[in-house]
């Protein structure tokens, strides 16, 4: 019988005991016979000289162990937080993992970072309370604390698994299976992997690693308590980590997520938005455990594996059917020069440092025109030590690191069109972007809103491609932007001269050109710290905090010890544990994670010492090239909206704006003014140009809502009026149809149409009410007659927006046309054409005030007692009643 599959991670904080657990764990299972130290340098995970030399882990390493129902590789992981961004890679393929904690020291700064990246990814976890040996450690104290830090989800199952008290300890950790609990008394061990797997129970057990005391119980644990996942057919298969081994050949270190991987098959990947990828074959498959390794012909899904031939792959990425992996939360946030010995090929070294980069993407190594450096990125101290050990012993060359600087970042405070330009001879691209300010933390985000009419959609793709391939600096001291959204909102082509690096550069100087016009806003690293000092000591903790421009979040007071908890500056609190260490004589503990970042608090000062120039920055120029007599020149960004070729998006807004608001409010709200009837025959016979006849589709089973026959009180002027409405932009708008949406869109689609219907038949507009189809293969696009008012489903490749445009062109200079919808950059748009606006909020307003009009007439009819005839008819029915009563027509 075939086993079940897992990947199991094992992660704690440094000098937990993980490392002699993994040992433990690997013994246990019979997959090694000798029990390994890692004083001794002896563990059978602890593969590298410098991990034996410092006791402790670098590099995250694989093994194999079977148990009686699961067959798992476990994946050991650094604890060390230098160490960290190695881990979080390691995360993104994990099935369950099993967080140790010190017995002796309970939850530390550091455990609290695994938490929340355990939580971020979604990662199942059995909880291994390690040192209980040792003296002072309390059981229940410390199952409590774990309580208090993540949950009641924190069971102990290392006691009486049958016990009633037990029993209801886990059945409070989630609402199923309280419910069920309480309903049968009793609960299945499938509710309770279920509830592990879905993080509803946290499993906890008690011993102590070295002893091999509570591994027994552990692995008992994981075999009846976890679930396999289910896998797809089609091969696809995650990166979490590149190396080379003793021979120097290249090492891709996946997990299979789908298929089968074999040997000598192609595998694809590097897709990009503009389409180009990459397929290279497989030469071998490793299957690791500890240093050693087996190769196999194949690897099936859930399989952790390293393979040779790919020459292409990097840290993250998806292969095949797997998309590739989010966004790394953990960066560093100190920057050092990377000083090479004298007579070292300065270019030839960057290369190898960049071979390096691939193992550890975090490094990002670059090199310094201006200065003619090398620079990397590196968590700390201890990171430092590692990395000049292994460069000397991987390319023989001894470096040192100058003195550390913080990273910084940027981001913007006000929206911008940036515009960008490039049109040498033979050359033409335009691209327009819209800079906006983004939530803190949210990174860059990148859309279009670039109509394909404006810029073919392929076009468009690069145009985001170009956003993502690059790591855009600022203005203010050349630092890499963040926390903003880029939108593309224009752009053109020339079907001739344009290429695709036309578009890069166009791009690039877009985003430049809009960060000149907007404010910046200088962000640096900010720590959230936890510092134990003695209770004598807190005042001068408070002041160094003061000092160190930190906010204070909480201050305890436990015994002989005080806790304080806050946040404060990187640049401010990188040395203070050292000092902390010297203040309290040894008894003080500061833990420091990163919390982010926010505005500097001397940015002022810090721009000045950088003395960065943008204007000087040719490698990111912030003008634009134009092209004139055949020859290109440039311009600079001040004066690049003198000379583009395609209306900026904000200017066009701003007119439109202030046309609208020389129209007189009852024109503009429909609760206004009511227009008359419209001849509809012009709009039938563009509606049969376009899409051919048509067909009127009857209501099955439907009752009509429409108010149509009702007599309105005052006669008005027919008027041509038109009412063109977004669909589901008004759909997704409205509370109450939004919720109907989510139920089911159909039913959504049909309120509205009832809706619609019953307006139009108060105001009497024509009412025109369109709905994307455009995603719908070979849709021809669909035009009909609900009742009153005309149903439009757009054909395929054609939004709901497109369709508007191309009709409020058409019939916007000679008919009062207006548009409802939300969607900025359409009302932009439609205002330009000449046609009206109207929001989301504006058309249910219209909408509500029309049906309490309604109701007053219907009331004051109930009010007289008397019901005539001729009242319920509508108006032309009622004039032609009116003639043959007085002989001037016969009922046909």
């Amino acid at each position: 019988m075939n086993k079940k599959h897992l990947t199991l991670g094992i992660l704690a904080h440094v000098d937990a005991g993980k490392t002699t657990l993994a040992e433990g764990i690997l013994f246990q299972s019979g997959s090694i016979r000798k029990l390994g130290r890692v004083d001794h340098g002896s563990a059978f995970l602890d593969t590298y000289a410098l991990e034996q030399k410092r006791g402790i882990t670098i590099f995250s390493k694989q093994a194999e162990f079977t148990l009686e129902h699961r067959s798992v590789t476990l994946l050991d992981t650094p604890g060390h937080i230098d160490f960290s961004a190695e881990m979080e890679r390691t995360l993104q393929v994990l099935d369950y993992a099993v967080l140790v904690i010190s017995g002796a020291d309970g939850v530390q700064g550091h455990v609290g970072t695994l938490w929340r990246l355990l939580e971020h990814y979604q990662v199942p976890v059995f909880i291994f309370i390690n040192k209980m040996d040792q003296q002072g450690t309390d059981r229940a104290a410390l199952l409590s604390g774990l309580r208090q830090k993540f949950g009641e989800g924190c069971v102990d199952f290392s006691g009486d698994l049958e016990s009633s008290e037990w029993m209801e300890n886990i059945a409070v950790c989630s609402e199923k299976l309280l419910e069920k609990f309480l309903e049968e008394g009793s609960l299945e061990k499938d509710d309770i992997r279920r509830a592990i797997a879905g993080r509803h129970i946290f499993p906890c057990y008690f011993g102590s690693a070295l002893k091999m005391d509570g591994v027994d119980k552990l692995l008992e644990g994981m075999d009846e308590y976890t679930m396999a996942p289910e896998y797809g057919g089609a091969f696809g298969a995650r990166v979490y980590k590149i190396s080379r081994d003793d021979q120097g050949n290249r090492l891709t270190h996946m997990k299979i997520t789908g298929g089968i991987l074999k040997v000598k098959m192609p595998v694809s990947g590097g897709k990009t938005g503009d389409g180009d990828g990459w397929s290279e074959k497989v030469d071998q498959i490793r299957i690791y455990s500890g240093a050693g390794y087996e190769t196999v012909n194949q690897v099936s899904a859930g399989q952790i594996c390293a393979v040779t031939g790919l020459d292409r792959t990097f840290a993250g990425e998806g292969l095949g059917g797997e998309k590739a992996s989010e966004k790394m939360t953990l960066e560093p946030v100190l920057t050092y020069e990377i000083c090479l010995p004298k007579g070292c090929n300065v270019h030839e070294m960057f290369l190898k440092l960049k071979q390096l980069e691939e193992e550890e993407p975090q490094l990002q190594i670059v090199w310094d025109d201006t200065s003619g450096e090398i620079h990397g990125k590196v968590m700390g101290e201890i990171q430092i030590e590692i990395l000049k050990s292994l460069i000397a012993e991987r390319f023989g060359v001894d470096v040192t690191f100058g003195a550390g600087s913080i990273v910084y970042k940027e981001t913007i405070k006000t929206t911008a069109e940036g515009v960008g330009h490039y049109e040498p001879l033979r050359h033409y691209a335009e691209v327009h972007l819209l800079l906006e300010p983004g939530e803190p933390g949210s990174g860059l985000v990148f859309e279009t809103r670039c109509s394909e009419d404006l810029l073919d959609r392929n076009w468009q793709r690069l145009v985001l491609t170009h956003l993502g391939e690059k790591r855009h600096r600022g203005v203010l001291m050349g630092a890499e932007i963040t926390d903003m959204k880029i939108s593309l909102v224009g752009g053109r082509s020339h079907a001739k001269h344009t290429e695709g690096g036309d578009f890069r550069q166009a791009t690039y100087r877009a985003v430049r050109q809009g960060l000149k016009q907007c404010q910046s806003v200088l962000l640096e690293p900010v720590y959230a710290f936890c510092l134990e000092i003695p209770s004598d000591k807190t005042g001068r903790a408070m002041a160094d905090i003061q000092r160190m421009s930190g906010e204070i979040f909480r201050s305890e007071t436990s015994g002989e010890m005080a806790v304080i908890t806050g946040k404060a500056p990187v640049i401010c609190m990188r040395d203070y544990a050292s000092e902390v260490m010297s203040y309290t004589r040894g008894l003080g503990r500061l833990s420091c994670t990163l919390k982010g970042y926010e505005p500097c608090h001397n940015s002022e000062e810090v721009v000045e010492a950088a003395g960065y120039d943008p204007e000087a920055d040719l490698e990111n120029p912030t003008g634009s090239v134009f092209c004139t007599h055949g020859a290109g020149f440039n311009v600079p960004w001040n004066e690049v909206p003198e000379y583009m070729h395609v209306e900026s998006c904000l200017k066009a807004s701003k007119k439109s704006a202030e046309a609208a608001s020389d129209i007189p409010e009852s024109s503009r709200r429909p609760g206004g003014s009511s227009p008359g009837f419209s001849d509809d025959k012009e709009l039938k016979a563009i509606f049969e140009r376009t899409y051919g006849p048509v067909k009127r589709r009857e209501a099955v089973g439907r009752r009509e809502i429409s108010v149509s026959d009702m007599k309105v009180p005052e006669k008005k002027e027919p008027e041509e009026s038109y009412l063109l409405v977004d669909g589901y932009n008004i759909i997704f708008s409205w509370e109450e149809l939004n919720g109907l949406a989510a139920v089911n869109i159909t039913s959504a689609r049909n309120a509205l149409m009832d809706i619609l219907s019953n307006y139009q038949g108060f105001r009497k507009d024509t009412l025109i009410l369109v709905f994307d189809a455009y995603k719908v293969e070979g849709n021809p696009g669909q035009v009909y007659k609900y009742h009153n008012i005309y149903v439009v489903f757009t054909k395929e490749a054609e939004t709901a927006d497109q369709y508007i445009e191309k009709t409020v062109h058409k019939m916007g200079r000679r008919h009062q046309v207006t548009v409802a919808t939300s969607d900025a950059l359409e009302q932009v748009i439609i205002l330009g054409q000449g046609a009206r606006r109207l929001s989301a909020g504006d058309l249910k307003e219209a909408v509500e005030q029309a049906s309490r009009e309604i109701r007053e007439i219907l009331k004051e009819r109930r009010d007289t007692g008397k019901n005539y005839l001729l009242e319920a008819l509508p108006e032309e029915l009622v004039s032609e009643m009116e003639d043959v009563r007085l002989g001037r027509k016969k009922l046909k």
